[in-house]
């Protein structure tokens, strides 16, 4: 057991504390009368330290401090059962209300008229306010942002309809076959979109996505799904929502050159998009089991598709591969770690 301390040396050591205290302090006697304060707190709440000492501190300005559920913390720590770490409580003598955080801590010299406690002050008034601010920002933010991809689901619906519209109308297979084209991948973008919006989290799980696109390419292009499926492959990978657009939109035109070029006739087939990560990278292919490509990617002359694929691929720092021949077609786009990252 440590001896006592002469009642000077602790006064003296209590008073030290309040002394160096920065930050708006008050020392507490075993009845919880105000022993004295920091130069800070008589500032920070407009008291006069001659008003203050003597005073029970529930009776401290016009009585705000008589909070009793504070009154019950301060007793239950003087009685050693609790200890006060960040009570936050609402100052209310003031016009608005001043939110302070509150920490106590016992100060025990070894004799019970010794024990003092030692009342700590943060005014978070203006802190709180802010993450009020910040929290009334952030939900207009997402309400607008809701707005606005409810009007873009909208205006690519429109735009689709018209283009399909167009189609129609026009008396050229070849103005026919681009427009639909066009609105293939409108109606993929529309897909896109809709996917990150269904998504809430910061990062995209690329297998649920992956599927989900796939299944909305293969309602809007496969006629007949006895004859041609699409199926998805791929770990449980998660990317953020620009990796996921990039790699979904190299998918989309991907799956659809497949769809018009590797079973012609009507003829049966399968096509199958994979994505796994591995060891040094990642890599996604899309591959089918149709009439295959007899030249290379670098003898074939690029198309649209193929320039969109590049390009992309090129945003992720990714390498296009095209293997062809009978049965089928696999293009992969392959990322590979640099060996600093």
């Amino acid at each position: 057991m440590k001896p006592p301390v002469h009642p000077d040396v602790a006064h003296g050591l209590a008073l030290a504390i309040l002394t160096s205290s920065a930050a708006p302090a008050l020392l507490l006697d075993e009845d919880l009368t105000v022993i004295a304060g920091s130069t800070s707190f008589y500032r920070a709440f407009g008291l006069d330290p001659l008003n203050v000492s003597g005073q029970s501190v529930f009776t401290l300005g016009a009585g705000e401090w008589n909070v009793p559920q504070l009154r019950s913390l301060l007793d239950a720590t003087l009685s050693g059962h609790v200890r006060i770490e960040a009570y936050e409580m609402d100052l209310k003598g003031g016009v608005p209300p001043r939110r302070l955080v509150l920490s106590a801590h016992k100060l025990d010299y070894g004799e019970p008229e010794q024990v003092r406690l030692l009342l700590t002050i943060s005014d978070v008034t203006e802190a709180r306010l802010s993450e009020k601010l910040k929290d009334n920002l952030l939900r207009e933010k997402a309400i607008l942002l809701q707005e606005l991809q409810h009007r873009v689901a909208n205006s690519l619906q429109i735009i689709a309809s018209v283009l399909m519209q167009s189609a129609r109308r026009v008396q050229s297979d070849e103005a026919r076959g681009h427009l639909h084209d066009a609105h293939n991948r409108v109606m993929s973008i529309a897909t896109l979109q809709q996917q990150l919006v269904a998504s809430r989290l910061g990062e995209v799980e690329l297998r649920e996505y992956l599927s989900q696109l796939c299944k909305s390419l293969g309602a809007s292009m496969i006629h007949d799904h006895d004859k041609v499926s699409i199926a998805v492959t791929a770990d449980g990978t998660s990317v953020n929502a620009d990796i996921s657009v990039s790699l979904g939109l190299i998918v989309t035109e991907l799956v659809i050159n497949a769809l018009k070029h590797a079973f012609p006739g009507a003829r049966d087939g399968r096509i199958l998009v994979d994505y796994h990560m591995h060891d040094v990278g990642w890599t996604l292919s899309v591959s089918d089991n149709g009439i295959g490509t007899p030249e290379t990617l670098a003898d074939a002359k690029p198309g649209l598709g193929t320039s969109i694929v590049e390009a992309l691929a090129s945003q992720l720092h990714a390498t296009v591969e095209t293997e062809g021949g009978y049965p089928g077609t696999t293009v992969s786009v392959t990322h590979t770690k640099s060996p600093s990252s």
